[in-house]
């Protein structure tokens, strides 16, 4: 039994979907266990990039099984593009396999998200307005379409029409909106059952007896750790858990199934939309890690709010999710800085303060503790070893995992797969 989960430590856009692409070459598996349309991941392969949403990264490779989970909440409109997408690339993509337990996305709850988020005024949380907040309140209200209902051709024509007049009248009574359409949504989503119909099935099943058989499976989380709706920076989080043990529930697998965890981390910190940023650099720097680092939303467009690198962030990530090794992504980002800082611990009220204060006040009142570290002021980008990395490089990483207390175990220094060192083997 290998089994690995990779999930982000800051505040999403680490980079998993790299890290997933290259372990998925020798994994049997790829498994998407949380979050929807909402999220997205470039996967660079030969030249080509490849946006990632719903599909797991594992897509790219010919023969993996890819799973998307019953954690996940889905857009069929938008999986079915995708996978259109994939094929019209070349892309086989009759290894995926969809979580009959997975919740449904429909009109009713995009246009729930738009609404309330223009509500909300100044303070509104950010969100990508795809629908996948209202989606998972209705999953937890227990009113929720999941994909076998879908499925069932017999009864839910029925089910629909009992939610859409619920969700019509709400709608219309609060926000004064009537633009949902009955028979076009009813026949639409009709088309896609029939579309994703082969691809549907009990993953439970499918997953465990691949891990029981021996079988290599990475689970892929979406957003990150200080996204966690019960982890993260609360309200602005997403609605579902990253963190690892989100994958147990959102895969359907038990704890004593999950070998290894490895948490993505970005060399510097970047995150989209409102919310505490301790490190946040609103100057020249954050300017250069965005221009650098083209840091602007594979979903949304949005430009990314940058800084330095979090350790603190990091080592919390690392508490909640009981990471074995970082995979470090994006180093080579770094490499024309003379002078990097890395915040090692926080102080508040002048005083130390340890661990991740659980309210928006109590973040905003920490004082990052820098250490500052001498540029190696030379492409990263072609080195294939660890050695081979300029000597500061290796001082900023180290002092990384000394504050953190958890061990590097990948390094990338570009998008290719080839620009990817792996130091551990993950598998064992």
């Amino acid at each position: 039994m290998s089994t690995v989960v990779i999930m982000g430590s800051q505040w999403g856009d680490e980079g998993k979907g790299k890290i997933v692409d290259y372990l998925a070459e020798v994994a049997d598996g790829v498994v998407r266990y949380q979050g929807g349309s909402n999220a997205g991941h470039t996967v660079v392969v030969n030249g080509i990039s490849y946006k990632l949403q719903l599909l797991p990264s594992g897509i790219l490779y010919k023969d993996k099984l890819c799973i998307v989970g019953n954690g996940t909440a889905i857009d069929p409109a938008h999986l079915i593009k995708e996978i259109q997408g994939m094929t019209d690339k070349g892309i086989d993509v009759a290894a995926l396999r969809i979580s009959d337990r997975a919740h449904v996305v429909f009109p009713w709850h995009k246009a729930q998200d738009i609404l309330e988020e223009e509500a909300k005024g100044d303070n509104q949380i950010g969100t990508t307005k795809n629908g996948i907040g209202p989606c998972y309140m209705d999953k937890n209200a227990r009113i929720g379409i999941r994909i076998c209902d879908l499925m069932d051709q017999e009864d839910f024509p029925a089910t629909f029409r009992r939610i859409f007049d619920q969700k019509s009248k709400h709608l219309k009574d609060s926000y004064g909106y009537t633009e949902l359409n009955y028979d076009e949504i009813l026949k639409n989503y009709q088309a896609y059952a029939d579309f994703l119909r082969p691809f549907v099935t009990d993953t439970l099943e499918v997953l465990n007896d691949a891990i029981d058989r021996g079988d290599k499976i990475v689970f892929e989380g979406a957003q990150a750790t200080l996204l966690d709706l019960d982890h993260g920076t609360y309200p602005y989080v997403t609605s579902s858990h990253p963190i690892a043990g989100g994958a147990c529930v959102g895969a359907g697998v038990g704890p004593s199934k999950i070998n290894k965890v490895v948490g993505v981390v970005k060399a510097y910190a970047t995150r989209v939309g409102a919310g505490p940023f301790p490190t946040e650099q609103d100057n020249e720097i954050g300017e250069f890690l965005r221009a650098e680092g083209q840091e602007f939303g594979t979903v949304t467009g949005r430009p990314r709010r940058c800084g330095w690198l979090d350790a603190m962030v990091v080592r919390y990530a690392g508490r909640v999710s009981g990471m074995d090794y970082m995979a470090i992504t994006r180093l080579d980002i770094l490499d024309k800085l003379p002078m990097i800082k890395m915040c090692v611990g926080y102080t508040m009220d002048g005083q130390p303060y340890k661990g991740m204060p659980a309210s928006l006040k109590g973040l905003g009142k920490v004082v990052p503790v820098y250490e500052e570290f001498e540029g190696w002021l030379t492409s990263t980008c072609e080195a294939r070893s660890y050695e081979e990395l300029p000597a500061q490089a290796r001082t900023y990483l180290e002092r990384l995992a000394e504050v953190t207390g958890i061990p590097v175990g990948i390094v990338s220094v570009g998008p290719g797969r080839e620009q990817t060192m792996i130091l551990v083997d993950l598998w064992k």
